[in-house]
C-alpha cells in the first residue's frame, strides 16, 4: 500500500519522499486539492478519490508560503485557503473512503503559540491570539475531524526548518555573505528550529509509532536565541555578525508579518518526541548548520 503526500514537491515533501524510499515504503508526491478546483473533486467520485482509496497514510504539507509577500487581506485569504479550505477536502474525502488510511499527518507550525518570551512550551500548552496563531489552530481542527472517521491524526507542528534548499535558512545567509549579517532587534526572541533530516525522521517516527497523537513540537530540543543563532551561523560562515537589524526598520519594511516571524519567540519543547525516546540527528545547532550548510 502506499503513502500519499500532498505538498510532497515542497521543502519537506521532498525530505520525505526521499527519507521514506530510503526506509524502502512505497510513497508517492501528488497535487494538493485547491478551492473550487474542478480537477480536484473527490466529493464527486473524481479519480483523486479512487487514488485516494486503500493508501497505507496520508500525509497534508501543502500550503502557500507564510514568507512570500506582504500580509494584506488578500494574501492572509491565501493563506488561509490554501491550508485550512485544503486540509478540510482531504478529511472530507477520507471520511468517504471505504479502505481508510492508518494514519494522517498533518502539518502545523509553533506559530500555534504565538509569542510567549521565555516561557517553555510544550504541546499541552495554549494557543497564541495573533494571526498566526488563530491560523494554525483552525488549520488543526480541521485535520482532528479525521479522529472522527477513525483515522489516527498527528499534527506535526514545525519549528524553524534548517535547510539549504529551502525554507528559512537560505535567505538568512545573503546579509552574512555580504558581511551585514546581525542579530534581528535585540535578540532575545527564542528559535524554535530544527534539521531538515529530524522533520522527516519525526514523521516517519509519527507514521510508524500507534502513541503518535495528536499535536508534537517537531523541533529540536535545544532551541537558542536569536543573538546566539546569529553568532553560531557566523561561526559557521567565518563572516562577522556585528550589524544588527532594527527592528523599527524590519516593521516598516514587512508590516505585521515582521512581528510574526522575526520577533516572534517560542521556547519549544519536543515533550512527546522526547518522551517516546525519538532519537535526534542534530539536538545542537551548531552540528546542524554546519551539515546542511556543507561546512
Amino acid at each position: 500500500m502506499s503513502i500519499l503526500i500532498y505538498g510532497g514537491s515542497g521543502l519537506v515533501g521532498t525530505a520525505l519522499l526521499a527519507a521514506l524510499r530510503a526506509d524502502g515504503r512505497d510513497a508517492v508526491g501528488v497535487r494538493a486539492p485547491r478551492t473550487g478546483d474542478a480537477a480536484w473533486d473527490p466529493a464527486a467520485g473524481a479519480n483523486e478519490l479512487a487514488a485516494m482509496e486503500g493508501a497505507e497514510a496520508i500525509v497534508q504539507l501543502a500550503g502557500a508560503s507564510i514568507g512570500e509577500g506582504r500580509w494584506t487581506p488578500e494574501r492572509k485569504s491565501v493563506l488561509r485557503s490554501s491550508r485550512i479550505d485544503c486540509t478540510r477536502l482531504l478529511v472530507d474525502a477520507m471520511a468517504r473512503l471505504r479502505g481508510k488510511p492508518s494514519v494522517f499527518v498533518c502539518a502545523s507550525a509553533v506559530g500555534y503559540y504565538g509569542s510567549r518570551g521565555d516561557e517553555v512550551l510544550t504541546e499541552s500548552s495554549t494557543a497564541g491570539t495573533d494571526f498566526l496563531g488563530k491560523l494554525t489552530q483552525e488549520w488543526e481542527e480541521q485535520a482532528r475531524r479525521a479522529e472522527a472517521a477513525g483515522i489516527r491524526t498527528v499534527l506535526m507542528r514545525f519549528g524553524v526548518i534548517l535547510s539549504a534548499k529551502g525554507g528559512a535558512l537560505p535567505r538568512m545567509l545573503t546579509p552574512f555573505k555580504l558581511g551585514a549579517g546581525g542579530r534581528l532587534g535585540d535578540g532575545k526572541q527564542w528559535m524554535p528550529w530544527v534539521a531538515i533530516d529530524d522533520v522527516a525522521g519525526a514523521i516517519l517516527w509519527a507514521m510508524k509509532n500507534a502513541v503518535a497523537r495528536g499535536a508534537v513540537n517537531v523541533v529540536a530540543p535545544n532551541p537558542v536565541q536569536n543573538a546566539e543563532f546569529t553568532r553560531v551561523l557566523a561561526r559557521v560562515l567565518h563572516r562577522p555578525a556585528i550589524f544588527p537589524a532594527p527592528a523599527f526598520a524590519l516593521r516598516l519594511m514587512l508590516g505585521e508579518m515582521a512581528d510574526a516571524l522575526l520577533f516572534s519567540s517560542q521556547r519549544a519543547k519536543p515533550e512527546k518526541l522526547l518522551s517516546a525516546g525519538y532519537k535526534f540527528r542534530f539536538e545542537n545547532l551548531e552540528p546542524a548548520l554546519r551539515e546542511v550548510l556543507g561546512r
